[in-house]
């Protein structure tokens, strides 16, 4: 439940995630002269400062690390005056001119809300994975991965993510197996070639974890052979999960329709059903789930949200 509207701070723009996707349109609305304000529940930059090095992104051609690349937009928004507030969103009222945002640090009123919220990691959902989490499970490999220096451990994912995560990590351990439910990898076909060229890095194709064994940590992942579903067992000391993000919409329940996946549809503009009510970056419904896609719905996004704001 919102709380009475008469004590909230007004802005003409919230934004809710502090990924690319929201200090983009941060930046864009306090250039185009809106009071913006943003929150954000994690650190600023989302995804990508989990990220060793972003290569793809324009202006960087030897890359850069995704902590530099989220502290350099943060930067560049705030110096146009984007005010930030470190918080979890938990409730939204959109109806009406004004929308309301309640945030575990205050409650806040806007005349327009772009949701920018991303995601969370998405789990494998098998046993051992929540009890020993900490303990050998990890969701990130750059924060975790020093921790297992001459050790092996296991990647389990096919896109870009596990791929990136899996070569970041044959720098510290002995051996890294990338277990993939299918026949070969999603990811882009350079860092799949820089993979294939690993002789650290081996492949374990058409598997499934179905256990992650362990006492006090990891020792080791109960495989299955997704066709014949022939069972095999991996004895590791690590694995790093890289399926995928479960977006960010809890708080959105009953206050806007959602896709099977649980993200929010848009128009080509970032609109959602809702007048006044924009959406971005990996959140929204058939997102890339790149950075530089993401900047530009965060740019669009912005740009729309101005336009409704003066009257277009």
């Amino acid at each position: 439940m919102l709380k009475k509207t008469s004590s909230l701070a007004d802005y003409q723009v919230i934004i809710i995630g502090g990924g690319p996707a929201g200090l983009t349109a941060g930046l864009y609305t306090c250039r185009s002269r809106l009071k913006t304000l943003l929150i954000e529940r994690g650190l600023l930059g989302g995804q990508i400062t989990e990220a060793d090095k972003v290569e793809n992104y324009p202006g960087f051609p030897e890359g850069i690390s995704g902590i530099d690349l989220g502290e350099r937009m943060a930067e560049q928004a705030r110096h146009f005056g984007l005010e930030v507030l470190s918080g979890e969103v938990t409730a939204v009222d959109l109806a009406g001119e004004w929308k309301g945002v309640d945030a575990t640090v205050g409650s806040y009123r806007g005349r327009s809300v772009i949701i920018a919220s991303g995601g969370s990691h998405r789990k494998l959902g098998v046993v051992g994975e929540t009890e020993l989490l900490g303990r050998g499970v990890s969701y990130c490999a750059t924060c975790d991965g020093p921790l297992f220096r001459d050790q092996e451990v296991a990647v389990v994912g096919g896109g870009d993510t596990a791929v990136a995560d899996a070569l970041y990590l044959t720098q510290f351990v002995k051996k890294v197996f990338l277990v993939h439910r299918r026949s070969e990898l999603k990811a882009a076909p350079v860092l799949q070639e820089r993979a294939q060229a690993e002789p650290k890095l081996g492949f374990l194709w058409n598997k499934v974890v179905q256990a992650i064994r362990g006492q006090e940590r990891v020792e080791g992942l109960e495989l299955a052979q997704v066709t014949s579903k022939e069972k095999s067992y991996l004895p590791v000391t690590g694995v790093f999960v890289a399926i995928g993000l479960h977006p960010a919409t809890s708080f959105l329940e009953g206050k806007l329709s959602l896709t099977p996946d649980r993200r929010v549809p848009t128009n080509e503009f970032m609109e959602t059903e809702v007048r006044g009510v924009f959406a971005a970056g990996d959140v929204r419904h058939n997102a890339l789930g790149q950075v530089v896609s993401a900047a530009g719905d965060g740019a669009m996004a912005a740009i729309t949200a101005y336009r409704y704001l003066r009257g277009g």
